[in-house]
């Protein structure tokens, strides 16, 4: 009689077998003549972001437009910064590993200050004081030390990413490395997984007037969503490449917010 270590093995890998299939399946379901040079794969790319805009407007959107309407702002607004704040957390050990020691500890002082005078931060005095939260990540860090970031790809559910990326977040993930960490180690599942449903629904929740400027302005939403990522992406390295000292972060990210209708976008 097999062991329940060889059985569950087995399943396991009957799992990984399901699901190679199904990407491969889902792989050959489109093609594209001429792929982007960074998008090798984009008919696969096409075809799984496609599966995920009706997955996530038929069951997750829902859901997050729900949360906005039903949740008052101040409580959303409480929930957003103790995410934030113990992302906090995750971008510092990130900045220790770049070797930037004032980010390090601008990002530790950040969570000491919200932690502490942010009431566990429900309230994100730092930013009002003048300490700008800087966000960090295990992908980032790999772009940082030089390992480039490889063809990008749509992840089920998760959304854009590259190579890089997406081995950062499994490798994160598996050792206890990441943003999540501090949640998934709680030892009472119920508790738990309500939280990680939680910050999804946050996440999604703050995508939503994104979304909507996307569907107005992109000729092509997916290509609009894959350069805009690759370029933060890129524009997020850049910015630790930099003197530490300099505090213009993100300042040349892309900016996809709207024009006032007070001052109009000048004409060309």
């Amino acid at each position: 009689m097999p062991s329940v270590s060889t059985t569950s093995r087995a399943q396991r890998l009957g799992r990984l077998s399901t699901a190679a299939a199904a990407i491969a399946f889902i792989s050959g379901c489109a093609s594209v003549s001429q792929p982007n040079p960074n998008d090798p794969w984009e008919s696969y790319n096409r075809t799984m972001d496609k599966i995920n805009y009706n997955v996530d407007q038929a069951l997750i959107r829902p859901i997050a437009s729900a949360y906005k309407t039903l949740t008052p702002k101040p409580a959303r607004t409480c929930i957003g910064n103790m995410f934030n704040n113990v992302g906090d957390v995750w971008s510092a050990a990130n900045s220790f590993l770049q070797g930037r020691p004032h980010d390090f500890f601008n990002s530790l002082g950040r969570v000491l200050f919200n932690t502490t005078m942010g009431i566990g931060g429900c309230f994100d005095v730092a930013s009002k004081n003048g300490s700008k939260r800087i966000p960090n990540d295990f992908g980032t860090t790999l772009g940082v030390w030089g390992i480039g970031s490889g063809p990008y790809v749509v992840l089920p559910l998760l959304g854009p990413s590259t190579v890089r990326d997406s081995a950062a977040l499994a490798g994160g993930v598996a050792v206890g490395f990441s943003h999540t960490s501090p949640v998934t180690s709680i030892k009472n599942v119920p508790v738990r997984n309500s939280i990680l449903g939680l910050y999804f629904v946050d996440v999604r929740t703050g995508l939503l007037d994104t979304e909507e400027l996307i569907n107005d302005i992109a000729l092509d939403r997916y290509s609009f969503i894959r350069d805009g990522y690759l370029q933060r992406r890129q524009s997020q390295i850049n910015s630790k490449l930099r003197d530490p000292l300099d505090d213009s972060y993100g300042t040349d990210l892309p900016d996809y917010e709207d024009f006032d209708d007070e001052d109009p976008a000048p004409a060309k």
